[in-house]
């Protein structure tokens, strides 16, 4: 369970967070909304295929992207999350964002439920204590460059035990885990991450698995962001046999098939 504006969301069964991208600059090019009407029919979409979480985010990190500015990235929030409460004033909605006043206007001026933090709290030393503050879930990614010859789950499992404990410690106790498929590992590194994500219950706390589309799938595979769905709704599989209680993904409709398939074929096996 984690607390989500004072209701509490069970992730017993799997959910699936979509990908609500206001950038400019994304890697896969066909996920990005600029207008009002995209936005609007982006998150009707998302919500009638089936996604239990919206998270918005408006900062590209892609690998050599240069971020927007504060400024920048809170204009475009502004704009996208008005559209998004107008569309779907209760739906459960989360911030992509490692700058931590942006994440303080998104949850007080826009009701936004979950802080997603690609830094891990690296970026900014204010994302916890305010998050703590504002006493809502977060997304702990690792994201710390891996030498090519580092221990890939030790390293990782280490950075989690020593975060969570910090965020525990401050008071701080709906914190979900994200390994950070992409950031700082090699294509081996992942592939390791993927096979293993189960060691990651030995901390007691919720995994987010995103993959969508990801560089992880289209290198191995010699194509695109654009033909990388097969991939990952193979890898999204795997994260499931593996209890992964969050799937982050731009295909909602194909992220709901598959936890339906997985939980079929596990009921079948218990």
């Amino acid at each position: 369970m984690i607390n989500v504006s004072g209701k509490l969301m069970s992730l017993s069964e799997p959910r699936v967070m979509g990908i609500l991208n206001l950038t400019p600059d994304s890697f896969y090019a066909e996920s990005r909304r600029q207008t009002a009407e995209e936005v609007e029919a982006q998150v009707r979409r998302m919500l009638d295929e089936g996604a239990d979480i919206i998270d918005v985010g408006a900062c590209s990190t892609r690998p050599g992207s240069e971020p927007a500015t504060e400024s920048e990235e809170m204009a475009r929030l502004e704009a996208g999350l008005k559209v998004v409460r107008r569309v779907a004033p209760d739906a459960v909605l989360s911030v992509d964002t490692f700058r931590s006043s942006v994440a303080r206007r998104c949850v007080e001026e826009f009701g936004v439920d979950i802080v997603n933090d690609i830094s891990g709290g690296e970026a900014d030393t204010e994302m916890f204590p305010t998050v703590v503050q504002l006493g809502v879930p977060y997304i702990l990614t690792h994201s710390e460059k891996l030498s090519p010859d580092a221990d890939v789950m030790t390293e990782v499992l280490q950075f989690f035990a020593r975060k969570s404990q910090q965020l525990h410690e401050m008071g701080l106790n709906d914190i979900i885990l994200d390994p950070g498929f992409g950031f700082g590992k090699t294509l081996e590194q992942n592939y390791v991450l993927m096979n293993r994500l189960e060691d990651f219950h030995v901390l007691g706390l919720p995994l987010l698995v995103g993959i969508s589309r990801k560089s992880m799938i289209y290198r191995l595979l010699g194509t695109s962001p654009q033909e990388a769905l097969n991939g990952t709704t193979t890898l999204n599989t795997v994260a499931l046999m593996k209890r992964a209680a969050i799937l982050r993904v731009h295909d909602v409709r194909e992220a709901v098939e598959t936890i339906k398939i997985t939980r079929q074929l596990c009921s079948n096996l218990a």
